[in-house]
């Protein structure tokens, strides 16, 4: 691979303010599991990075080793992978982890506030190193792959969207039928707006991987939201069929057939999610 993703060692130690013997021992640790890359050095992604960032607060607060372990696991568990992390906030109390979206805040039920920070300030100084890789990367194009440029797509959602998405369209240039690759470009596209867009790439996955619910799914939120309600209840059927336990489909769909005036499946439909949701 000509540009590999993610941050060496190094840029981790200036990310997060400490020294590389720091970084080093906090992977020695098992808090991540790195990647490696030429000389087998380390390559890490931008969740590890956040995951470090919290083991560095606790080990700073005198945490016992065992909390920490259990803190930093749920961590790992919570972080949605290769996505855009600028507006998370995480907060841990205890072994407890609570991950939130569009900056809402957190408060403990009780016992003290062990770790609470954003992660946006990580984005911002992670910003230069990310276009960096990402230059790069279209300096030696003819060496990259599709599957190069999907990695390195994955990579930079987390810190410049810009740059992933110009990732995902060299993957499918290369490679159309890179179900993948579709799927994730369709998801960033419908996110900054262009939903028409978004629903071309969803139903190309969708075609290539019939079986691919996530495919399915989203092609049906993009058609909800351009206001195709038929189109979108016939996709959201084939969802259910694929994934019959996705909760959010049948809330969707539900929505899907009130709008189009079919109130006793809008009924039967939420009535399904409820039970899913819980369990009941």
């Amino acid at each position: 691979m000509a540009v590999l993703p993610g941050f060496s060692t190094r840029e981790v130690a200036r990310l997060l303010r400490v020294t590389q013997a720091r970084v080093r021992s906090l992977v020695y640790a098992g808090f991540v599991n790195p990647g490696r890359g030429p000389g087998r050095r380390y390559r890490f992604s931008f969740q590890d990075v956040v995951v470090l960032r919290a083991a560095r607060d606790l080990v700073a607060s005198r945490v016992p080793a065992s909390r920490i372990a259990r803190i930093v696991g749920r961590l790992r568990d919570e972080l949605p992978g290769g996505r855009s992390l600028a507006s998370l906030r995480i907060a841990a109390d205890g072994a407890q982890v609570v991950v939130r979206d569009g900056g809402e805040s957190w408060e403990p039920e009780s016992g003290q506030l062990l770790l609470d920070f954003t992660v946006a300030d990580l984005v911002v100084r992670a910003m230069p190193l990310a276009r960096k890789v990402a230059a790069a990367a279209h300096e030696s194009r003819d060496e990259m792959s599709a599957e190069d440029w999907f990695a390195l797509g994955y990579e930079l959602e987390a810190t410049e969207i810009d740059e992933s998405i110009r990732a995902y369209r060299e993957a499918v240039r290369l490679e159309p039928e890179h179900a993948d690759a579709h799927v994730n470009l369709g998801r960033l596209l419908h996110e900054s707006g262009a939903v028409a867009a978004a629903a071309r790439h969803y139903r190309q996955a969708a075609a290539l991987r019939p079986g691919d619910a996530t495919a399915a799914y989203d092609l049906g939120v993009a058609l909800q939201d351009l206001g195709r309600f038929e189109e979108a209840a016939e996709v959201y059927g084939a969802a259910i069929e694929l994934a019959p336990g996705h909760a959010d489909t049948y809330f969707n769909l539900s929505a899907v057939c009130e709008r189009l005036g079919r109130e006793a499946l809008a009924i039967r439909h939420l009535k399904t999610y409820r039970q899913l949701v819980t369990g009941r």
